[in-house]
């Protein structure tokens, strides 16, 4: 008789629970895991590398500006997108006077981005008329620089030659020295922009840069139903595309 408390030891006939599969399969999924965490991982880096990169590049270097309204026109229409250089001119360090790293300072007839000084919420695009210690007047419709009539190509006005006697800055303007530090801009369209004609200068550290080129331009107003995709292309304005902006 063989004794029931005694255990057999198994032979070599007997099946034995093989367990090392079992730690294969483990070991297998925790490495396809891993791999899966690693390669979100890279993706997630990468984009917010990417994030920071333009961050800096929208900061520092270059911006993208869409066109709201017909104050600069024909030289920009509404719906031009266009790239502004915001290194040229230098950074202004907030609280601070004046501007570091400035390659240049703003040039008569540059066309320049800066923060409204009425609503610092708002930015603005003008051209450049007058720099600081220039005296700019404007007499019937002529500009007239430290005592000499301009000659203005780019310039639009949509009342003709009709003076406006109620707005009387808007066409007739006494003669006013540009303090230091300020610059004395205008729209191109006159007789339809509001600037230093009515709310005085722009101060050098309000400027963000200097108008580069159109990058894309579309007019929303050529009467093309949201339907009607297969006319799409017709509204981008293709012949506008790449215009170096002077």
């Amino acid at each position: 008789m063989t004794g029931s408390g005694r255990k057999r030891r198994s032979g070599p006939g007997d099946s034995v629970p093989d367990v090392r599969n079992g730690a294969i399969e483990s070991q297998g999924k925790g490495r396809g895991d891993r791999a899966r965490k690693g390669k979100a991982r890279e993706y997630a880096e990468a984009f917010v590398v990417a994030l920071l990169i333009a961050l800096l590049v929208r900061t520092f270097v270059i911006q993208a500006f869409k066109i709201p309204s017909g104050s600069m026109e024909t030289t920009l229409l509404v719906g031009d997108h266009i790239f502004v250089n915001k290194f040229l001119y230098g950074y202004h360090i907030p609280y601070t006077r004046g501007r570091v790293l400035q390659f240049s300072k703003p040039e008569r007839r540059d066309i320049i981005v800066f923060v409204f000084p009425e609503d610092p919420k708002k930015d603005f695009i003008k051209r450049v008329i007058a720099l600081p210690g220039d005296t700019v007047e404007i007499r019937e419709k002529q500009l007239i620089l430290n005592g000499m009539p301009q000659r203005e190509p780019y310039t639009r006005f949509a009342d003709g030659k009709t003076i406006d006697g109620f707005v009387r800055t808007r066409d007739n303007l006494p003669p006013m020295t540009v303090p230091r530090g300020k610059y004395f801009v205008m729209g191109d369209n006159r007789d339809r922009s509001y600037d230093s004609r009515f709310w005085g200068f722009v101060d050098e550290d309000a400027i963000l840069g200097k108008a580069l080129f159109i990058y894309f331009s579309i007019d929303w107003g050529k009467g093309i139903q949201w339907y009607q995709v297969w006319r799409y292309p017709e509204l981008v304005r293709w012949n506008r595309i790449g215009d170096v902006l002077r």
